[in-house]
C-alpha cells in the first residue's frame, strides 16, 4: 500500500503510479461535491398544482400517507422517467414493492416503449399505458429532470383523466411546465443532470425510508 500526496489515507498498490502519486482529484475537490449536493438537496421545493408552497416534510409526510392508502385501497404507486429517470422510476418501483410493501410498478418494459413509440409516437409511450392499466385512486410518480418532456407531460394528463393523484418531481428551469401538474411537485434547482438525478433519486428514498420506520441521526439544531 502507498499514500497519496493529497491524502493520508492508502493507496491499493494496484493503483497506476501516476493517479496514486497526483489524483485527477483533490480531497477537497470530493467534499465540496458532497456539500454541493446537500446543499442543493436542503434547497430543494415543494409546491402543489396552484403553485403554492410548503415545506418539504409536509409533502413527504403526504405522500407517505397517499402510498399507504393507495395501497390499502387495492390501487398501484406508478413510476415514469426517461433516462435516468426511467432507472430512477425502475429502482423505486422495486423498493416499494419490496422494501415498503406496496404495489407498485414502472412503465417502462422496453418492448411495450417500442410498439407504442411505433403505433403512436413517442410522446404517448406512457399516457397510452396509462389509459389501458391505470385505474381511479391510483398514484402517478412522474420524474423529469428538465420538466418538459411530451411523454411525461402527457402522461400526467392521462392519469389526470383517470381520476389519479400524481406526484412530480423536476429540475432545471423554476417554471419548467411539470412542477404545476402534480397534487405535490418536487422541485430540485439546479441545471446539472447529476445533481438533479442525485437529488430526485434521494427523495424518493428518503420517502420510502421513512415510510418503513427508519430512524437517523438528527442534526444538533434545527
Amino acid at each position: 500500500m502507498t499514500q497519496s500526496r493529497n491524502s493520508t489515507a492508502p493507496i491499493p498498490d494496484d493503483v497506476p503510479e501516476d493517479v496514486a502519486a497526483t489524483p485527477l482529484l483533490s480531497k477537497r475537490q470530493m467534499l465540496g461535491y458532497y456539500d454541493h449536493l446537500r446543499a442543493t438537496l436542503a434547497a430543494a421545493q415543494a409546491s402543489d398544482c396552484e403553485g403554492r408552497p410548503f415545506a418539504q416534510e409536509v409533502a413527504a409526510s403526504l405522500v407517505i400517507a397517499w402510498a399507504r392508502e393507495v395501497h390499502a385501497d387495492g390501487r398501484k404507486l406508478m413510476f415514469i422517467g426517461n433516462g435516468g429517470s426511467a432507472a430512477i422510476a425502475s429502482h423505486m418501483a422495486t423498493d416499494y414493492s419490496k422494501n415498503g410493501g406496496m404495489r407498485a410498478l414502472c412503465l417502462n418494459d422496453g418492448a411495450m416503449l417500442t410498439c407504442l413509440g411505433n403505433d403512436y409516437g413517442y410522446e404517448q409511450v406512457f399516457a397510452k399505458q396509462i389509459e389501458l392499466f391505470a385505474q381511479e385512486g391510483d398514484l402517478l410518480i412522474a420524474i423529469s429532470s428538465s420538466g418538459r418532456s411530451p411523454n411525461i407531460l402527457n402522461a400526467v394528463a392521462a392519469a389526470r383523466a383517470r381520476g389519479c393523484r400524481v406526484i412530480t418531481l423536476s429540475g432545471f428551469s423554476a417554471d419548467n411546465p411539470l412542477r404545476r401538474e402534480g397534487d405535490i411537485n418536487f422541485y430540485v434547482a439546479s441545471d446539472q443532470y447529476g445533481f438533479v438525478e442525485l437529488g430526485h433519486l434521494t427523495i424518493c428514498h428518503a420517502i420510502l425510508d421513512f415510510a418503513c420506520g427508519q430512524r437517523v441521526p438528527l442534526p444538533a439544531a434545527g
